[in-house]
């Protein structure tokens, strides 16, 4: 479904922002019935409290909504968002003298998002109006990207396989004008070798999608790699059947990748992107990897292979290779990597790495300002030592039980060695309960950070 804001009507319903400290101001300026109810229904303006007000023919006249203080601890930036959902049918609008939460079109888009590939939703029949315009259209287009990603992840296996990544890709470099490059199958063995054992075992080949947009010459090299095993068995080291529930969206770095290039290409930012997706499904078969085996990687490191379930590093680490060479302004990589980084930060917080100070606090201010949270985890030098092999350059875990996020990051830095602006992404791109701005399913977690970070730290747009 289209997530796009209605155009401005005469007869739409203003929603009325308020917080508790500007109560008294908010409620004198309303109309005398209006106030009456406020009071009648106790309405304190408290962060996410709600309340529709009626006229005197019994129809909506406005809406009342509760924001949190300016620079509260807790406040949710996307918390305007619930009203998608608790509106009743109609048109409404921001009222224009509102102090409007900067995220509050986008949160409430992004609250509206339901996948319907397998079953009609119900209509959503609240329509949030904005004024056409540069920041109207902005908020479109990430919210559509947003909505590709989740889609994708969204789609279960069967549907969504290698075949069926790499074609939503090209959909999406098609319609932009991007160019695309495919290797597939036994193709891989001399240049991705590492992609190539990963996705052997399964029915679908494997392959690496490389997708360039932009002029070729001129403007900074943004590249972006996107983790995409479409289904993640374990391998030989096979996960338990309640650890299997969630691998659709082992693909979800790809999802992420591809939804931040949506909005950097709808954007039209000054860069030369390009966009690199290994895209395996980790099956069990004659034919899979072992724990054991060695094999050598693109960048001329042999590994050791020490858990078939640590297949995603493997993937990335040829494709990170591949963007390294080209050595890019700034390289980022998205993945659904460890469930250490879940142990450490939750769901909601993705975790993220870099060696770049100064990256560093731009990814943590565009975060902020995106609305789009995540946590640096350090790369810990010590604990390259974890990845020791004794019959190969490294093996692809660690032989402990412990910081198993940190050890998976340091496993990918070992395949990043001309480029200075690196950041890792370990995210988890899954809602298990909706939340403003967030339904239950698939997720796009650090895309519309990096759309942020490209636009303000990259190609130099004020935001």
């Amino acid at each position: 479904m289209p997530l796009v804001l209605g155009d401005p009507t005469r007869s739409s319903i203003p929603i009325v922002l308020t917080s508790r400290s500007g109560l008294r101001r908010t409620l004198d300026a309303l109309s005398p019935e209006a106030r009456a109810y406020a009071n009648a229904m106790s309405y304190d303006g408290a962060p996410g409290a709600h309340l529709v007000v009626p006229n005197a023919r019994g129809t909506v006249a406005a809406v009342l909504f509760g924001l949190a203080e300016s620079g509260a601890e807790r406040a949710d930036p996307m918390a305007f968002g619930r009203l998608a959902a608790l509106l009743p049918r109609g048109r409404y609008r921001i009222a224009e003298d509102a102090d409007a939460p900067e995220h509050a079109e986008l949160a409430f888009l992004l609250s509206a998002y339901k996948f319907a590939r397998y079953r009609k939703p119900k209509p959503h029949e609240a329509v949030l109006e904005a004024p056409r315009g540069a920041k109207r259209d902005r908020v479109e287009a990430i919210a559509a990207a947003v909505a590709l990603g989740r889609d994708l992840i969204n789609t279960p296996a069967n549907d969504m396989g290698p075949d069926a990544l790499e074609q939503a890709a090209a959909a999406l470099a098609k319609s932009c004008g991007a160019r695309v490059k495919v290797v597939r199958g036994d193709a891989l063995k001399s240049g991705f070798p590492l992609v190539h054992a990963v996705g052997k075992g399964a029915s679908q080949p494997p392959r690496l999608v490389d997708i360039n947009w932009g002029a070729r010459k001129g403007g900074p090299k943004i590249t972006l790699v996107g983790k995409g095993v479409c289904f993640d068995t374990g391998g030989l080291d096979i996960k338990p059947s309640a650890s299997m529930l969630l691998m659709k969206k082992d693909m979800g770095g790809a999802a992420s990748a591809l939804a931040a290039a949506s909005m950097i290409m709808s954007a039209k930012l000054p860069v030369r992107l390009r966009v690199i997706l290994p895209i395996v499904e980790n099956s069990v078969s004659a034919q899979s990897f072992r724990p054991g085996d060695i094999y050598p990687s693109r960048a001329g490191l042999s590994v050791e292979i020490g858990n078939t379930d640590a297949e995603g590093r493997l993937i990335l680490a040829d494709a990170l290779a591949l963007a390294d060479e080209d050595e890019p302004d700034l390289l980022v990589d998205f993945a659904t990597l460890t469930g250490a980084a879940r142990v450490a930060l939750g769901p909601d917080l993705p975790a993220f790495f870099t060696n770049d100070e100064t990256l560093a606090a731009d990814i943590a201010a565009a975060g902020e300002k995106a609305a789009d949270p995540v946590w640096r985890l350090p790369l810990w030098a010590p604990y390259e030592a974890l990845l020791d092999s004794k019959t190969a350059d490294l093996n692809n875990v660690s032989n402990g039980p412990f910081a198993g996020a940190i050890v998976a990051a340091m496993f990918l830095k070992r395949f990043v060695r001309k480029t200075g602006a690196w950041a890792h992404f370990d995210v988890y791109n899954w809602s298990s309960s909706a939340k403003p701005g967030r339904p239950e399913g698939g997720e796009i977690q650090a895309a519309r950070l990096i759309f942020e970070l490209v636009g303000r730290r990259v190609a130099g747009i004020a935001r």
